[in-house]
């Protein structure tokens, strides 16, 4: 099972960090994405990062420049730091692990599984 932690509410142009944490698996052996679904609109892909083995990471192109999603495999931990946010960021964000080893390259949530509860982020001013 998969934990997130670190939303909260914040001001249009400040930044959060997200964490998700795991209980009963190596993080690292696993794709991990973290996806956002905002009231009313369908959960979508923010940035996976695929298994230590393969390496890559993949951005939506809304959050590229802004978002950086990392490991620490010490921890058995990945973060998604979200710098310069947006009002369009606002939503519940969710980290999963990927099916398959190219499931970073599409982010598709269609691909991931063992879903977290979860935190709400909201940007307002």
């Amino acid at each position: 099972q998969l934990v997130e932690s670190g939303g909260g509410f914040v001001q249009p142009v400040e930044s959060l960090k997200l964490s998700c944490a795991a209980s009963g698996f190596t993080l690292d052996h696993w794709p991990i994405g973290w996806f956002r679904q905002a009231p009313g609109k369908e959960r979508e892909g923010v940035s996976c990062i695929a298994s230590s083995v393969d390496g890559g990471i993949w951005y939506a192109d809304s959050v590229k420049g802004r978002f950086t999603i990392s490991r620490d495999r010490a921890k058995n931990k990945v973060y998604l730091k979200m710098n310069n946010l947006e009002t369009e960021d606002t939503g519940v964000y969710h980290c999963a692990a990927g099916k398959y080893s190219s499931s970073y390259d599409t982010c598709s949530p269609d691909e991931y599984g063992d879903w977290g509860q979860g935190t709400q982020v909201t940007v307002s001013s």
